[in-house]
């Protein structure tokens, strides 16, 4: 299950009630797709529902998830943070082994291994190209 912060729900809200909303079946898409510092990476859009999507609605928003980056996402919570220094939508992982030192990646939690240390993985590098 996952669940979304009342933070999250207020900027998701002013997000689907600006004009670049095309329709009143816009949510939030949150995926998973292998990049980033960590190995795999966090990517959110406006979107429609798909066929198959998880659909995780609360206070009359949606969050779109597809089977694929739903076994890395079960049991997160998706947070919105406006800080002067770290402003967006945030997701607090129980299934990343560990996280980026900008939380955008992660590398997902493994049976049978520890999560390997790469000092060049370590958020120095973040948001480089």
């Amino acid at each position: 299950m996952i669940t979304v912060t009342q933070n999250a729900v207020k900027q998701l809200q002013s997000l689907l009630a600006s004009p670049s909303a095309e329709s009143g079946d816009d949510g939030l898409r949150l995926l998973v797709a292998r990049g980033g510092c960590a190995g795999m990476e966090y990517q959110m859009k406006l979107d429609r529902r798909a066929e198959g999507d998880e659909v995780v609605e609360s206070d009359g928003v949606r969050i779109y998830i597809d089977p694929e980056s739903h076994s890395f996402l079960d049991g997160c919570e998706v947070d919105y943070s406006d800080d002067l220094t770290d402003s967006g939508f945030k997701v607090n992982n129980p299934n990343a082994a560990r996280s980026c030192g900008c939380g955008s990646s992660f590398e997902p939690i493994r049976e049978d291994s520890e999560p390997e240390y790469d000092p060049a993985q370590d958020g120095s590098v973040c948001g480089s190209a």
